[in-house]
Protein backbone atom coordinates (compact mmCIF):
# COMPACT_ATOMS: atom_id res chain seq x y z
CA UNK A 1 0.00 0.00 0.00
CA UNK A 2 1.10 3.57 -0.65
CA UNK A 3 0.88 6.47 1.79
CA UNK A 4 -0.48 9.97 1.26
CA UNK A 5 -1.72 12.89 3.32
CA UNK A 6 -4.40 15.48 2.71
CA UNK A 7 -3.75 19.23 2.51
CA UNK A 8 -6.69 19.66 4.89
CA UNK A 9 -3.97 19.27 7.52
CA UNK A 10 -1.87 22.15 6.16
CA UNK A 11 -4.52 24.68 5.10
CA UNK A 12 -3.38 27.26 2.57
CA UNK A 13 0.19 25.97 2.32
CA UNK A 14 1.81 26.59 -1.10
CA UNK A 15 1.95 23.48 -3.25
CA UNK A 16 5.76 23.52 -3.42
CA UNK A 17 5.91 23.34 0.39
CA UNK A 18 3.33 20.53 0.48
CA UNK A 19 5.39 18.48 -1.98
CA UNK A 20 8.55 19.12 0.02
CA UNK A 21 6.85 17.81 3.17
CA UNK A 22 5.72 14.66 1.37
CA UNK A 23 9.23 14.04 0.05
CA UNK A 24 10.90 14.70 3.38
CA UNK A 25 8.65 12.44 5.42
CA UNK A 26 8.25 9.40 3.21
CA UNK A 27 4.83 9.86 1.64
CA UNK A 28 4.16 8.72 -1.90
CA UNK A 29 1.29 11.06 -2.66
CA UNK A 30 -0.89 14.00 -1.65
CA UNK A 31 -4.65 14.54 -1.67
CA UNK A 32 -5.47 18.16 -2.49
CA UNK A 33 -8.40 19.92 -0.85
CA UNK A 34 -10.11 21.58 -3.84
CA UNK A 35 -11.42 24.72 -2.14
CA UNK A 36 -10.90 28.45 -2.88
CA UNK A 37 -8.84 28.70 0.33
CA UNK A 38 -6.27 26.41 -1.27
CA UNK A 39 -3.79 26.85 -4.16
CA UNK A 40 -5.58 24.33 -6.40
CA UNK A 41 -9.34 24.72 -6.84
CA UNK A 42 -11.84 24.91 -9.71
CA UNK A 43 -11.45 28.69 -10.03
CA UNK A 44 -7.80 28.66 -11.13
CA UNK A 45 -6.85 29.20 -14.77
CA UNK A 46 -4.94 27.13 -17.33
CA UNK A 47 -1.50 28.42 -16.34
CA UNK A 48 -2.01 27.56 -12.67
CA UNK A 49 -3.37 24.14 -13.59
CA UNK A 50 -0.35 23.40 -15.77
CA UNK A 51 1.98 24.60 -13.01
CA UNK A 52 0.32 22.30 -10.46
CA UNK A 53 0.63 19.29 -12.77
CA UNK A 54 4.26 20.15 -13.48
CA UNK A 55 5.01 20.51 -9.76
CA UNK A 56 3.85 16.98 -9.07
CA UNK A 57 5.68 15.60 -12.10
CA UNK A 58 9.00 17.19 -11.13
CA UNK A 59 8.74 16.23 -7.45
CA UNK A 60 8.10 12.52 -7.97
CA UNK A 61 5.12 12.79 -5.60
CA UNK A 62 1.82 11.49 -6.96
CA UNK A 63 -1.38 13.51 -6.96
CA UNK A 64 -3.79 11.09 -5.33
CA UNK A 65 -6.99 13.05 -5.83
CA UNK A 66 -9.01 16.21 -5.39
CA UNK A 67 -11.19 16.42 -2.29
CA UNK A 68 -14.20 18.34 -3.55
CA UNK A 69 -17.45 19.35 -1.88
CA UNK A 70 -20.12 18.27 -4.36
CA UNK A 71 -23.09 16.75 -2.52
CA UNK A 72 -24.56 14.19 -4.87
CA UNK A 73 -27.60 13.25 -2.73
CA UNK A 74 -28.57 16.81 -1.79
CA UNK A 75 -32.16 17.93 -2.37
CA UNK A 76 -32.98 20.13 -5.34
CA UNK A 77 -32.51 20.06 -9.07
CA UNK A 78 -29.80 17.94 -10.65
CA UNK A 79 -28.46 20.77 -12.82
CA UNK A 80 -26.44 22.77 -10.28
CA UNK A 81 -25.00 19.59 -8.73
CA UNK A 82 -23.94 18.25 -12.11
CA UNK A 83 -22.43 21.60 -13.11
CA UNK A 84 -20.33 21.62 -9.94
CA UNK A 85 -19.29 18.01 -10.50
CA UNK A 86 -18.27 18.63 -14.12
CA UNK A 87 -16.20 21.63 -13.04
CA UNK A 88 -14.38 19.47 -10.50
CA UNK A 89 -13.82 16.72 -13.06
CA UNK A 90 -12.39 19.24 -15.54
CA UNK A 91 -9.91 20.41 -12.91
CA UNK A 92 -8.91 16.83 -12.12
CA UNK A 93 -8.26 16.11 -15.79
CA UNK A 94 -6.17 19.27 -16.17
CA UNK A 95 -3.95 18.66 -13.13
CA UNK A 96 -3.68 14.89 -13.56
CA UNK A 97 -5.72 13.68 -10.57
CA UNK A 98 -7.09 10.13 -10.94
CA UNK A 99 -9.82 10.62 -8.32
CA UNK A 100 -12.29 13.27 -7.18
CA UNK A 101 -13.99 13.06 -3.80
CA UNK A 102 -17.68 13.90 -3.42
CA UNK A 103 -19.98 13.77 -0.41
CA UNK A 104 -23.45 12.19 -0.19
CA UNK A 105 -24.99 15.23 1.56
CA UNK A 106 -28.63 14.16 1.76
CA UNK A 107 -30.94 16.25 3.92
CA UNK A 108 -31.88 14.37 7.13
CA UNK A 109 -35.54 15.23 6.48
CA UNK A 110 -35.36 13.89 2.94
CA UNK A 111 -36.86 10.52 2.01
CA UNK A 112 -33.95 8.05 1.85
CA UNK A 113 -35.13 6.41 -1.35
CA UNK A 114 -35.47 9.81 -3.01
CA UNK A 115 -31.99 10.98 -1.98
CA UNK A 116 -30.46 7.64 -3.02
CA UNK A 117 -32.12 7.90 -6.43
CA UNK A 118 -30.79 11.44 -6.89
CA UNK A 119 -27.26 10.32 -6.02
CA UNK A 120 -27.47 7.39 -8.45
CA UNK A 121 -28.64 9.65 -11.30
CA UNK A 122 -25.97 12.27 -10.68
CA UNK A 123 -23.09 9.85 -10.21
CA UNK A 124 -24.03 7.96 -13.35
CA UNK A 125 -24.23 11.18 -15.35
CA UNK A 126 -20.94 12.40 -13.90
CA UNK A 127 -19.31 9.09 -14.83
CA UNK A 128 -20.43 9.48 -18.43
CA UNK A 129 -18.93 12.97 -18.52
CA UNK A 130 -15.65 11.67 -17.06
CA UNK A 131 -15.49 8.60 -19.29
CA UNK A 132 -12.72 9.89 -21.54
CA UNK A 133 -10.71 11.68 -18.87
CA UNK A 134 -9.55 8.72 -16.79
CA UNK A 135 -10.92 10.35 -13.62
CA UNK A 136 -12.93 8.28 -11.13
CA UNK A 137 -15.58 9.79 -8.85
CA UNK A 138 -15.42 8.53 -5.25
CA UNK A 139 -18.29 9.05 -2.83
CA UNK A 140 -16.95 9.29 0.71
CA UNK A 141 -18.49 7.46 3.65
CA UNK A 142 -19.70 10.68 5.26
CA UNK A 143 -22.71 12.56 6.64
CA UNK A 144 -25.98 10.94 5.42
CA UNK A 145 -24.23 7.79 4.14
CA UNK A 146 -21.46 7.34 6.69
CA UNK A 147 -21.23 3.54 6.71
CA UNK A 148 -20.12 1.22 3.96
CA UNK A 149 -23.57 -0.39 3.95
CA UNK A 150 -25.24 2.97 3.40
CA UNK A 151 -22.77 3.98 0.68
CA UNK A 152 -23.23 0.66 -1.13
CA UNK A 153 -26.95 1.39 -1.26
CA UNK A 154 -26.05 4.07 -3.83
CA UNK A 155 -22.92 2.57 -5.42
CA UNK A 156 -24.50 -0.76 -6.26
CA UNK A 157 -27.25 0.73 -8.44
CA UNK A 158 -24.75 3.10 -10.07
CA UNK A 159 -22.50 0.18 -11.00
CA UNK A 160 -25.42 -1.79 -12.41
CA UNK A 161 -26.61 1.20 -14.40
CA UNK A 162 -23.19 1.86 -15.93
CA UNK A 163 -22.36 -1.77 -16.68
CA UNK A 164 -18.76 -3.04 -16.94
CA UNK A 165 -17.36 0.50 -16.98
CA UNK A 166 -19.08 1.37 -13.71
CA UNK A 167 -16.33 0.33 -11.34
CA UNK A 168 -13.77 2.32 -13.35
CA UNK A 169 -15.90 5.48 -13.25
CA UNK A 170 -17.49 5.60 -9.80
CA UNK A 171 -16.41 4.17 -6.47
CA UNK A 172 -16.07 4.73 -2.76
CA UNK A 173 -13.71 6.54 -0.45
CA UNK A 174 -13.60 4.81 2.94
CA UNK A 175 -13.23 7.32 5.78
CA UNK A 176 -12.44 5.09 8.75
CA UNK A 177 -13.71 7.59 11.32
CA UNK A 178 -17.18 7.90 9.84
CA UNK A 179 -17.74 4.18 9.40
CA UNK A 180 -16.62 3.63 13.01
CA UNK A 181 -18.90 6.41 14.25
CA UNK A 182 -21.69 4.73 12.29
CA UNK A 183 -21.19 1.52 14.30
CA UNK A 184 -19.60 -0.56 11.54
CA UNK A 185 -16.65 -2.86 12.11
CA UNK A 186 -13.79 -2.73 9.55
CA UNK A 187 -14.57 -6.19 8.18
CA UNK A 188 -18.20 -5.17 7.62
CA UNK A 189 -17.15 -1.96 5.88
CA UNK A 190 -14.69 -3.71 3.61
CA UNK A 191 -17.26 -6.35 2.65
CA UNK A 192 -19.71 -3.61 1.65
CA UNK A 193 -17.20 -1.42 -0.20
CA UNK A 194 -14.78 -3.95 -1.72
CA UNK A 195 -16.30 -3.86 -5.23
CA UNK A 196 -16.06 -0.05 -5.29
CA UNK A 197 -13.09 0.89 -3.13
CA UNK A 198 -10.88 3.67 -4.49
CA UNK A 199 -8.78 4.54 -1.46
CA UNK A 200 -8.91 4.77 2.33
CA UNK A 201 -8.72 7.86 4.54
CA UNK A 202 -7.11 7.16 7.91
CA UNK A 203 -7.11 9.41 10.97
CA UNK A 204 -7.32 9.19 14.75
CA UNK A 205 -9.47 10.82 17.44
CA UNK A 206 -9.90 10.66 21.22
CA UNK A 207 -13.55 9.56 21.30
CA UNK A 208 -16.88 9.74 19.53
CA UNK A 209 -17.54 12.94 21.47
CA UNK A 210 -14.14 14.52 20.79
CA UNK A 211 -13.12 14.28 17.14
CA UNK A 212 -10.18 16.67 17.41
CA UNK A 213 -7.47 15.13 15.18
CA UNK A 214 -4.67 13.27 16.94
CA UNK A 215 -1.40 11.72 15.82
CA UNK A 216 -1.97 8.32 14.23
CA UNK A 217 -2.02 5.67 16.94
CA UNK A 218 -2.77 8.15 19.73
CA UNK A 219 -6.54 7.68 19.63
CA UNK A 220 -9.17 4.97 19.56
CA UNK A 221 -9.93 4.35 15.89
CA UNK A 222 -9.30 0.74 14.78
CA UNK A 223 -6.51 1.57 12.34
CA UNK A 224 -4.60 -1.67 12.88
CA UNK A 225 -7.75 -3.69 12.26
CA UNK A 226 -8.53 -1.70 9.11
CA UNK A 227 -5.05 -2.28 7.69
CA UNK A 228 -5.20 -5.95 8.63
CA UNK A 229 -8.54 -6.39 6.85
CA UNK A 230 -7.24 -4.65 3.73
CA UNK A 231 -4.02 -6.68 3.72
CA UNK A 232 -5.77 -10.00 4.37
CA UNK A 233 -8.03 -9.38 1.40
CA UNK A 234 -5.15 -8.51 -0.91
CA UNK A 235 -6.10 -4.85 -1.32
CA UNK A 236 -3.05 -2.80 -2.34
CA UNK A 237 -4.22 0.80 -2.76
CA UNK A 238 -3.69 4.10 -0.96
CA UNK A 239 -3.89 5.02 2.72
CA UNK A 240 -4.38 8.78 2.98
CA UNK A 241 -4.03 10.56 6.31
CA UNK A 242 -6.79 13.16 6.58
CA UNK A 243 -5.78 15.35 9.53
CA UNK A 244 -8.57 17.91 9.88
CA UNK A 245 -6.47 20.82 11.13
CA UNK A 246 -8.62 23.26 9.12
CA UNK A 247 -11.55 22.70 11.47
CA UNK A 248 -9.61 22.39 14.74
CA UNK A 249 -7.26 25.32 15.30
CA UNK A 250 -6.04 23.92 18.64
CA UNK A 251 -4.81 20.69 17.02
CA UNK A 252 -1.06 20.25 16.76
CA UNK A 253 0.47 21.33 13.43
CA UNK A 254 0.53 18.43 10.98
CA UNK A 255 4.11 18.92 9.70
CA UNK A 256 5.57 17.99 13.07
CA UNK A 257 3.52 14.75 13.09
CA UNK A 258 4.13 13.56 9.53
CA UNK A 259 7.32 11.59 10.14
CA UNK A 260 5.84 9.61 13.04
CA UNK A 261 2.64 9.14 11.02
CA UNK A 262 4.40 7.47 8.12
CA UNK A 263 6.39 5.29 10.52
CA UNK A 264 3.21 4.27 12.34
CA UNK A 265 1.46 3.29 9.11
CA UNK A 266 4.60 1.43 8.03
CA UNK A 267 4.52 -0.60 11.26
CA UNK A 268 0.84 -1.42 10.75
CA UNK A 269 1.54 -2.58 7.22
CA UNK A 270 4.49 -4.70 8.37
CA UNK A 271 2.46 -6.30 11.15
CA UNK A 272 -0.43 -7.04 8.77
CA UNK A 273 1.81 -8.62 6.10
Amino acid sequence: MKLAFSTLGVPGLPLSDVLALATRHGYHGVELRAHPEEPVHPGIGPAERSAAAAGFASSGIELLGLAGYVRVAAPGDDGPVLDELRTLLDLAKDVGAPYVRVFPGADPQQDAAESDAAAVRRLAEGARYAADSGVRILMETHDSHRTGTEAARVLGPVSRRLGPSGERSVGSLWDVMHTWLGGEQPAQTFAALAPYLGYVQVKDIASAEDTTPLALGAGILPLAECVEVLSRNGWDGWLCWEYEKRWYEAAKPLPELLADGSRHLGRLLHDAA
